[in-house]
Order: structure tokens, then C-alpha cells, then sequence
């Protein structure tokens, strides 16, 4: 699976808005690049108005997100065992 960075993904619909603008059908261009319709509409919908660099601080603050939620969940997880043990003592 080729996996492309957020940046990538803003340029490749920014080059897709063009090809359109021609005439082009979205189905073409997405046989060209070698991706689904679904995935070309899954990503209008999460990076359609963003510029690559808002692409990038986004995937930045997803991967920060995803830390503090496991950090979060690992301190509460601590928690719950010394409540759990203070009962038993």
C-alpha cells in the first residue's frame, strides 16, 4: 500500500481541481494516479481546503492527540489499581 503524506494529498487535489476545470472526469484522473474515487472523495472532505502546510500541522496534531490519549489512559488505568489496592488494605 502506497501511503502518501497529507502534503502529498493537498497537491494531488489541487492538480485534480485543474484537470477538472478542463473537462476532465474525476474517474480518469483517479485511474491515472492509481486510487479510488472514494479515497479522492474521502480526502476532499478532510484536506479539500487546506494548504500544505495546514496538511502537515494537522498530521502533527493527530499524532500529539493520539499520545495524550494513550498517556491519559495509562494514568487513569494507574489510578483505578491504587484505588483498587487503598480498598483492599
Amino acid at each position: 500500500m502506497n501511503r502518501k503524506k497529507p502534503e502529498q494529498i493537498v497537491k494531488l487535489l489541487r492538480k485534480t481541481d485543474e484537470e477538472l476545470a478542463k473537462g476532465k472526469a474525476v474517474e480518469d484522473f483517479c485511474r491515472e494516479k492509481q486510487i479510488s474515487p472514494a479515497t479522492y472523495y474521502r480526502w476532499q472532505r478532510k484536506y479539500g481546503n487546506l494548504q500544505a502546510e495546514d496538511a502537515k500541522r494537522l498530521k502533527a496534531l493527530e499524532v500529539e492527540n493520539a499520545k495524550l490519549k494513550r498517556l491519559l489512559m495509562e494514568i487513569t488505568l494507574a489510578n483505578e489499581a491504587m484505588l483498587e489496592f487503598l480498598k483492599k488494605a
